[in-house]
């Protein structure tokens, strides 16, 4: 067991088998090779295939279905483990995690029936469409159209920031079926696109080149342009009759899932920026002793170690608290808010506590650098997460 995950006093056998197996995996197998991947900005297939092996893919889904039917604290762990190596593979799982609690919670069982078993063995992976060129944090202001035309709909809009938008073969998407309805969340219905992976064209559907990014590289974003696309009246997430109009309700349920996720993934970039830190503190030497000797160093390692444990206590209470069935909005909004925030800052205390070698692509250092601003603007910006956060609050302390 790790110093970091004995921490967690409380871990069933199940917990610490699985954790202890990805341990495994991403110190031999990611953490040596995930800078060269992410510096060719390399798709890292053969890590992705282990984690299919592992049966990552299906941590969530009921074994009815294929999955390992464990519960969402059990898959903030392996997530934060994940991320640890590299916050890409947790990119691939991530979508895909969300795209699967959606239709397991809102689908029909024919939807289920048909999707999950194979998203539970990975050979199915999901991406997670929602933003807009003109509409990221204001989802109401999307403007991708979904028009009836008999027993299908039309579908004509541009979606941006797609993760695994180019080699998943389903997508979960938001669009507007009523531009009238007010309020206007109320117009707005979900559907789940399947599509050919790897396909840059498709009848109706266009998927242009990966977008360029500072970080967040070897899982790809991309847009999706659709146009005229067709699709039938029954891939509506729940059934037309159902599903028709609850599309804003459904993504907000799986955005929230989303929030705890990346927390997590901040926690895992943390973690491995504090271990780098730690081990080159004890190993580089200034003024004839270690750098870890300087009581200046040392309040930087004091610091993060305690950022990083107080990060992990808010993610597991929202993940517990959410896998009990209780509401868990603010709680999600707190844990994202603080560990993300906590992911980058450590990650440049890591940097300056490497000095000029924290700035070479040599070390680790440079890519959680990297890595860590996208948790930050991702699943609701932490500007829009002190909002829910304060709106929650006073009504729980309304006067």
């Amino acid at each position: 067991m790790s110093p970091s995950t004995a921490m967690l006093e409380d871990l069933t056998t199940e917990q610490e088998d699985i954790l202890a197996t990805i341990k495994a995996f991403v110190d031999k197998d990611v953490i040596p090779f995930a800078s060269e991947f992410d510096h060719r900005d390399e798709f890292p297939t053969e890590m992705v295939q282990t984690m299919k092996d592992l049966g990552l893919f299906g941590v969530t889904i009921p074994e009815e279905y294929g999955g390992l039917g464990l519960g969402l604290t059990t898959y903030v762990l392996i997530v934060e483990a994940l991320s640890r190596g590299w916050v890409a593979l947790s990119g691939v799982l991530n979508t895909h995690f969300i795209a699967s609690y959606m239709i397991r919670t809102y689908g029909t069982e024919e939807q289920r029936q048909n999707y999950l078993p194979r998203m539970a063995t990975g050979d199915l992976r999901s991406a997670f469409s929602m933003t807009e060129p003109h509409a990221g944090t204001d989802v109401q202001a999307i403007s991708t159209r979904a028009v009836k035309n008999g027993d299908s709909y039309s579908v004509t809009g541009q979606k941006m920031w797609v993760t695994n938008g180019l080699r998943a073969g389903l997508v979960m998407l938001l669009t507007v079926t009523d531009p009238s309805a007010e309020p206007r969340h109320k117009g707005m219905t979900a559907f789940i696109v399947e599509k050919d992976p790897e396909a840059t064209e498709m009848p109706g559907l266009t998927i242009p080149p990966p977008l360029k990014k500072l970080g967040y590289k070897g899982v790809e974003s991309t847009e999706l342009v659709f146009d005229d696309y067709q699709i039938a009246a029954e891939q509506i997430l729940g059934g037309e009759e159902a599903g028709l109009g609850l599309g804003f309700k459904q993504f907000m349920g799986g955005i929230e899932l989303g929030r705890v996720n990346v927390a997590a993934r901040g926690l895992g970039i943390a973690t491995l920026a504090f271990e780098e830190a730690i081990r080159y503190a004890q190993e580089r030497e200034t003024f004839g002793k270690p750098i870890a000797k300087h009581q200046l160093i040392q309040a930087k390692l004091a610091s993060m170690a305690t950022k990083i444990k107080a990060a992990r206590l808010l993610t597991l209470d929202a993940a517990r608290l959410k896998e009990s069935g209780k509401r868990a909005d603010l709680e999600a909004g707190m844990a994202k808010l603080y560990a993300t925030e906590i992911a980058e800052e450590v990650a440049l205390d890591a940097m300056r506590i490497h000095g000029g070698y924290g700035y070479s692509q040599e070390y680790s250092i440079e890519r959680l650098y990297r890595d860590a601003p996208v948790l930050i603007l991702g699943e609701g910006s932490n500007e829009i997460q002190q909002l829910i956060i304060a709106r929650r609050l006073l009504e729980q302390y309304a006067i």
